[in-house]
């Protein structure tokens, strides 16, 4: 069995420490996934999902408890490498794909290269381009974003959150704003991405059918993990 990608141990999240209104979120968190892994996380409203999503991509330190990526105590980190690391080594998919109005298709895609490694390429760009070819979109590559549909923008999202080649993508309901059919469409993506290129994928749902189909369902309630169970897929 190869190490665990990411693993967390006792995390504690509690906002407003120290104050009249000190609420805890998240309440000793044990939970690893392996590299390759395309796990589902899912739960009620309030019961942490979205808190645990983001310790997990770095944008937010948990109050208490170790969380270790590839490895490396990420607490023991300076923040310049958190954010290198954030910026090389996660893809985000997110609800509202966040895709910039005023640039193209495959620019949007080449942004978080150009965040984490400087001027952009023509072989990255050309990369970037094959890149939407993959996800359906080789004819769209020059599009604005308000000339593609709401399924379009989502692969869009995608396509940008794999350009760093991350070993995990975070995906925050990502079919949350799709159809039934758009919705299938952009999760059989990830999933192909996952049996591809050996991407991990954590993705928040409320759907159950989509979570029926993932290899692994992490039950969040309270903010205590309530199941972990594999998962038989089912179609």
């Amino acid at each position: 069995m190869s190490d665990p990608l990411i693993e967390l141990a006792g995390i504690r999240k509690v906002y407003g420490r120290g104050t009249d209104v000190e609420v805890e979120v998240l309440h000793g968190i044990d939970l690893a996934i392996a590299p390759g892994e395309f796990t589902a996380l899912v739960g009620p409203s309030g019961s942490g999902k979205s808190t645990l999503l983001n310790l997990i991509g770095l944008l937010e330190a948990p109050t208490a408890g170790s969380y270790r990526f590839a490895g490396r105590e990420t607490a023991a980190l300076p923040e310049r490498e958190i954010t290198r690391l954030r910026a090389t080594s996660l893809g985000f998919v997110c609800q509202v794909h966040h895709l910039l109005p005023a640039f193209t298709a495959v620019e949007n895609v080449l942004m978080p290269g150009l965040i984490a490694h400087g001027p952009v390429s023509a072989e990255r760009r050309e990369a970037a381009r094959a890149l939407l070819g993959d996800v359906g979109l080789g004819d769209r590559v020059d599009y604005l974003p308000r000339k593609l549909s709401g399924g379009q923008q989502q692969r869009v999202a995608i396509a940008r959150a794999l350009s760093i080649a991350p070993p995990l993508v975070l995906a925050d309901e990502p079919t949350g704003n799709l159809d039934t059919h758009s919705a299938d469409d952009i999760f059989a993506l990830m999933r192909r991405f996952n049996e591809t290129r050996g991407t991990a994928f954590l993705i928040v749902t409320h759907d159950p059918r989509l979570a029926r189909r993932c290899d692994r369902i992490v039950s969040l309630v309270d903010g205590r993990i309530a199941g972990d169970e594999p998962n038989v897929r089912s179609s």
